[in-house]
Order: C-alpha cells, then sequence, then structure tokens
C-alpha cells in the first residue's frame, strides 16, 4: 500500500515490501494482523513503511517511546544503518542518553524553545569538567573519604551517607582519581566502586533548564538530534 501511495507500481511495491521484511526481521510475522504485533514490532514497521520510497531524509518524532530495552536497541541499530547509508534522519527524542549515543548533533529545546545545540561533548564542556565518584563499603569511612576528595575537589562536594556516595568534581582528570585511590589503599579504606565520570546530558539539561527532561515532556520533546548522514 505504501509503495502505491509513493508512486510505484504494483510489482516494485511488492518487491520493496519484502525487501523491507527481510530488513527489519519481520518476514515470519509477514502473514499476521498487525495488531498482534508487539510494540517493538510496530515501530519497526512503521519505519519500514516511512523507507518504502528511499527518503534521503527522514524525520522520527520519538520513535523508541514505550518500547522495552531491547526493541529500542534493535531500533538504534536500525536508524544507526540508515545514517551509514546516507540517510539525513532528524530525530526528537526525551531520552537524553538515545541523543547521546545517536546524535551528531543536539539542539536542546525546553518549552519551545532552543536553548543550547553542538555536539554531545560540546554540550558536556559548557556544563563542566569531569568528577570522580566513589561509594565506600563502610559507613564509617564515609567522613575520612569526604576529607580526602575534598584535596583534589574544584568545587562542592556531594555525600549521600545512606548510600555512601561520594561525587566530587576534579580539574586534573586521571591523574586525581589515581591519587584518590592510593590514599584510600593507605588509610585501608574500601571502595564498592570508583570511577572519574563526564557529565551526562542529563546533567545539562539539568544545568540549563533547572528541571529534568521527563517534567517537561508534557509541553515539548526535550531534545531535537539531527543525526548525520549526509547533511
Amino acid at each position: 500500500m505504501f509503495g502505491r501511495l509513493y508512486g510505484l507500481d504494483t510489482a516494485a511495491s511488492r518487491e520493496r515490501a519484502d525487501e523491507l521484511l527481510e530488513m527489519f526481521d519481520l518476514n515470519d510475522a509477514r502473514d499476521r494482523p498487525t495488531k498482534t504485533y508487539s510494540g517493538g514490532m510496530k515501530r519497526r514497521l512503521d519505519l519500514a513503511g516511512a523507507l518504502v520510497a528511499h527518503p534521503r531524509v527522514l524525520f522520527l518524532d520519538e520513535p523508541t517511546t514505550g518500547l522495552d530495552p531491547r526493541a529500542r536497541l534493535d531500533l538504534w541499530d536500525v536508524i544507526r544503518d540508515r545514517v551509514r547509508a546516507g540517510v539525513t534522519l532528524l530525530l526528537t527524542t526525551q531520552y537524553l542518553e538515545e541523543a547521546d549515543v545517536l546524535a551528531d548533533s543536539i539542539a536542546v529545546i525546553d518549552h519551545g524553545k532552543v536553548i543550547a545545540e553542538g555536539t554531545s561533548d560540546q554540550l558536556k564542556a559548557e556544563v563542566g569538567g569531569e568528577r570522580i565518584e566513589v561509594v565506600v563499603h563502610r559507613s564509617e569511612d564515609v567522613v575520612r573519604a569526604r576529607e580526602i576528595l575534598a584535596r583534589d575537589a574544584v568545587g562542592d562536594l556531594t555525600v549521600d551517607e545512606h548510600t555512601r556516595h561520594l561525587t566530587a568534581p576534579t580539574g586534573r582528570g586521571s591523574q586525581a582519581l589515581v591519587h584518590v585511590v592510593r590514599e584510600f589503599d593507605a588509610q585501608n579504606i574500601e571502595i564498592d566502586d570508583i570511577g572519574l565520570r563526564r557529565p551526562t546530558l542529563d546533567d545539562v539539561f539539568l544545568a540549563l533548564t533547572g528541571h529534568v527532561a521527563e517534567e517537561s515532556a508534557a509541553d515539548e520533546a526535550a531534545v531535537t538530534e539531527p543525526v548525520g548522514g549526509a547533511a
């Protein structure tokens, strides 16, 4: 049906339908009513319909909303394949991890206005540098751990005593991390987890707007992301 609407003759429409059913792993369900499809299958079918005419530019509006994690990852793979094939794709999403993974360029939208644009790295750089995150094993070590982290911190520390989780912004990257690990070892502070983290796009959105992306979803899509290709 989509092939005919795009101006293909019957034979060409059927041939293209066969190609797309194979591409989107829907061959086994080709004779089933679409109302019996899972959410992920329906999204793949939607995308297949949009690709019937080999578009050079494709617009997708929150295509992974409501999908389970496995179906979302599968759809990400399909989107990457289209971009590698030369399709320019404009994708709106409120899932900032999705924007981080897929986008070559990102426009952050809040209440209908573009408030920031750039690559993922550029936007994260606007928020600030790296941070050391630590989870100590024993509650009684939280105070000593805070004192050690404070020596390398370039801003305010955050401490959650209930989860024993400490976060300290740092300007020395891996050097600071190595120093902290050595200090913890010297003072016999056991660590459940430690790492050097970069800001996430959630951090970017929170810093720019004062609220998380999901809170604005009822009014606007949180992020619009052009995914590379011909553009």
